[in-house]
């Protein structure tokens, strides 16, 4: 990239209407539940993914989501992660459990200790048909006019249509380095910043909620950015 490249402007946001993204909710129901409240009614709303994991209460952030289905919610690797031990308890099992999946199976009541089929079987049935659809069925991405909305950016040199959709849920390791030059716009969680941040066509809103205690959503209208944040008296680690 080269200094040109560095310092050209992005492109003016334009989505078609204003919307909201939510960032990294990670099972910490309480600040979803606050951040909703504070939200303008009749606003969409898109959550950017990683509803599970590492938060105390990944079951209740779940039954929620899905009870509001005006709300469009995008795959995050976390519930990539929670999909593939389903599929695969033993061979995908422990880095799942490592990344926060032992915090997700005690929200749902299963034990933490034993064999890895035995603790899918019960996150299973705790689950339940229904949800794994809604898990499995989740889109990789949301895009209103010029601006589109990932778990974790994707790759800065492709179209959007043509993405790998790994990139997508997983991260690209360009996303941060280079500029998009198709004057897309990115909103994206997955990787934690102190502060939301907008900069050179990307807009960050993962404000680290299970550790930080602080959750946040980016309000997207033609020409800006606005951030709203809520925060618990806690972290929970």
């Amino acid at each position: 990239m080269g200094m040109f490249d560095q310092l050209r402007p992005h492109p003016r946001l334009t989505p078609a209407e204003p919307f909201y993204a939510i960032g990294d909710i990670h099972g910490c129901f309480e600040l979803l539940a606050d951040l909703l409240r504070k939200l303008d009614p009749g606003v969409p709303i898109v959550c950017l993914g990683d509803y599970i994991d590492r938060g105390p209460n990944s079951a209740a952030v779940l039954h929620l989501l899905q009870a509001l289905p005006e709300i469009t919610c995008l795959r995050g690797n976390h519930e990539e992660m929670m999909l593939r031990f389903l599929a695969d308890p033993t061979g995908a099992g422990a880095g799942w459990l490592r990344h926060g999946g032992l915090e997700t199976l005690q929200s749902f009541g299963v034990p933490v200790q034993g064999d890895p089929v035995e603790m899918r079987d019960l996150l299973e049935t705790a689950l339940g048909a229904q949800t794994i659809d809604w898990l499995g069925a989740l889109p990789r991405f949301y895009q209103s006019g010029n601006v589109v909305a990932t778990h974790a950016g994707g790759d800065p040199s492709n179209p959007i249509e043509a993405q790998d959709p790994d990139f997508m849920v997983w991260g690209h390791p360009d996303f941060a380095r280079r500029r998009r030059r198709d004057g897309l716009w990115m909103v994206h969680g997955h990787v934690i910043v102190p502060e939301p941040s907008i900069e050179a066509g990307r807009i960050a809103v993962d404000t680290g909620a299970y550790a930080s205690g602080r959750l946040t959503a980016a309000r997207i209208v033609p020409g800006g950015v606005q951030f709203v944040s809520v925060q618990s008296t806690a972290a929970t680690v």
